[in-house]
């Protein structure tokens, strides 16, 4: 018997595969190799992983960016209190540019995984960074101003953003009537 491989996706999306014998047989095998929820939920893992691994390398390496200030002691919350008046405003933006590219990258990577709903999960990307975001801003010392740009900037945007950069589409589409419903033939 001949097979031939009718459904094909790459390696990573995988959805199922479907190996047919010639015409003269009515057999089909079938099999799913990932459940689409399961495929979601891993994917949004995934993605928060990796968006939260670009996060903390950049934070990371900050002082080799932008140098922070003489004198300043960033590596404690104590140090970081005592510095921030000596802080100026290119200090911020590692912090927003980390803020940003870990949201960008966990959407993008979270869109390139997921079975379905991608552009949902991609903002459930951002809402997850936006989270941790107002958790960071409500513990660790910053200027207003800053943290208005970072949370209005740095996440939801940063997500719709990343998931349209991976080719995501909206997930409501409006069923266009056709044009005999319109004329009433």
């Amino acid at each position: 018997m001949f097979y031939n491989l009718l459904v094909y996706h790459h390696c990573f999306t995988l959805d199922y595969f479907e190996l047919a014998a010639d015409d003269h047989s009515n057999k089909t095998f079938k099999r799913a190799l990932m459940h689409p929820v399961l495929k979601n939920f891993l994917a949004v893992i995934v993605g928060m992983l990796i968006g939260g691994v670009v996060n903390g390398l950049l934070i990371m390496n900050s002082a080799a960016i932008i140098s922070p200030p003489r004198g300043a002691d960033l590596t404690t919350a104590e140090g970081l209190t005592a510095a921030m008046a000596l802080m100026e405003p290119k200090h911020f933006f590692v912090p927003f540019l980390a803020h940003a590219l870990g949201t960008l990258v966990g959407a993008f990577v979270t869109v390139k995984i997921a079975a379905n709903y991608k552009m949902p999960l991609a903002l459930l990307i951002g809402l997850l960074f936006l989270i941790g975001g107002i958790y960071s801003v409500m513990t660790m010392p910053s200027p207003l101003w800053f943290n208005v740009v970072d949370l209005l900037g740095a996440y939801i945007p940063m997500a719709w953003i990343g998931a349209k950069l991976a080719g995501a589409k909206p997930t409501s589409k409006r069923r266009r009537r056709s044009s005999r419903s319109r004329t009433g033939a």
